[in-house]
């Protein structure tokens, strides 16, 4: 066992994801030395596309990487919802103009490894406050009231003020914590993509970006990297339990849940060769994920399914709030963790318990699937922004 040697105490990060990068910049932003132990042997992201709602704009805004992102980012029009079985629009929301002057900033469409290196070059920029460490899997964490010290499954020790644990949907962290095992099973298996532009047909590039609603299914399509690719997300109900997050994915049962679904569709599912997937799962919401000087960011402490596109954008204000909290309460880290979890967490909840709620909106069918159009129907884009409000306005 070999401790390391550092000169002021850090702020203990686990995990160098969205989440734990935006909280380093955060801390460091207001002042405060951080350490981030990431597990792998490099920086990276998996995953393929993103969405970026005008929160999280917001949040860029605080971490000085606006400019960043926007020259990496692709801003849809519009965004339509069609009918997966015969192809057509059941309603189309302008994203443009009036959505940016309504809630401050736009949206935005990129790949998740494009928006973390952007987060990782701005830490790297801050050398003297932002410390990186790869190969740092933590093996156990012991708080002692004054400090929490961490060891590695390599051996080391690393001291420091607190401890966050931004380690994701399987958080040991989280297990130390609350203890509740597994995350839930959705029932349902999710599909992901990177296609070239030139590979997509016409007829399905007519929309800005779309959502395709069917039976026990959808798929969202939508460009990104300047236009140059199309992400492709394909969602349907299964009873698969594996547990794998970026495992090649093999096509025929996608293949067979959209044989009922619009040609245009069919054929270009057809036409793609490599899938990565994933089981989804997320948890049950709770009131308290602080103990101590230990607490945890983002999907560690809410994950959720991806039916709103919100994961990476509450792992980010949970990040500000977080840094916010802790500056607040001049380093006074228990007070400032319970203020944090207290601020977050019904906002996080809402999230979580709606997407659960969009899921069987967008797989509705029969009369379920009538009633959902209709409504889509019947709405203004203003009204429709009033909806958003919640998750895009300022908190």
């Amino acid at each position: 066992m070999t401790e390391t040697a550092h000169h002021a105490s850090p702020i203990l990060i686990a995990g160098g994801g969205i989440g734990g990068l935006s909280a380093a910049l955060a801390l460091a932003g207001a002042g405060l030395p951080v350490r981030v132990l990431e597990q792998a042997d490099a920086f990276r992201e998996i995953g393929a596309g993103l969405q970026i709602g005008p929160n999280a704009f917001r949040v860029f805004e605080r971490l000085g990487v606006t400019q960043a992102v926007s020259d990496i980012a692709t801003f849809p029009s519009s965004m339509a919802v069609i009918d997966a079985l015969d192809g057509s629009t059941i309603t189309s929301l302008p994203l443009g103009e009036g959505f940016t002057r309504r809630f401050g900033y736009p949206y935005g469409l990129m790949h998740r490894a494009d928006l973390h290196g952007v987060l990782l070059e701005a830490c790297r920029a801050r050398p003297g406050a932002i410390e990186l460490l790869t190969g740092s899997r933590i093996a156990s964490f012991n708080d002692d009231g004054s400090k929490v010290q961490v060891e590695t499954a390599a051996g080391a020790v690393h001291r420091g003020a607190a401890l966050i644990g931004a380690d994701g949907l399987w958080s040991m962290i989280r297990q130390a914590l609350v203890g509740d095992g597994e995350p839930r099973l959705a029932g349902h298996v999710c599909y992901r993509a990177i296609v070239p532009t030139e590979d997509i047909s016409a007829v399905l590039k007519a929309n800005s970006m779309a959502l395709w609603v069917g039976p026990k299914l959808h798929m969202v399509l939508w460009p990104m990297r300047k236009e140059r690719f199309y992400n492709v997300t394909v969602v349907f109900h299964s009873d698969r339990l594996d547990t794998g997050w970026d495992a090649a994915g093999n096509r025929e049962p996608l293949l067979e849940h959209f044989a009922c679904t619009w040609q245009p569709v069919r054929e270009m599912l057809a036409s793609i060769s490599d899938w990565r997937t994933y089981v989804m799962r997320d948890r049950e919401p709770i009131r308290n994920w602080s103990r101590g000087r230990v607490t945890l960011l983002g999907d560690a402490a809410h994950p959720m399914l991806q039916y709103l596109a919100q994961g990476a954008c509450m792992a980010m204000e949970d990040a500000v709030c977080l840094a916010d909290c802790v500056s607040d309460t001049t380093g006074a880290y228990e007070q400032a963790f319970i203020q944090y979890h207290q601020k977050r967490y019904l906002r996080t909840t809402r999230v979580q318990l709606t997407a659960r709620l969009y899921g069987h909106v967008y797989h509705a069918e029969g009369a379920a699937a009538d009633l959902r159009n209709a409504f889509l129907q019947s709405r203004t884009a203003d009204q429709t922004f009033d909806s958003m409000a919640w998750i895009y306005q300022a908190q």
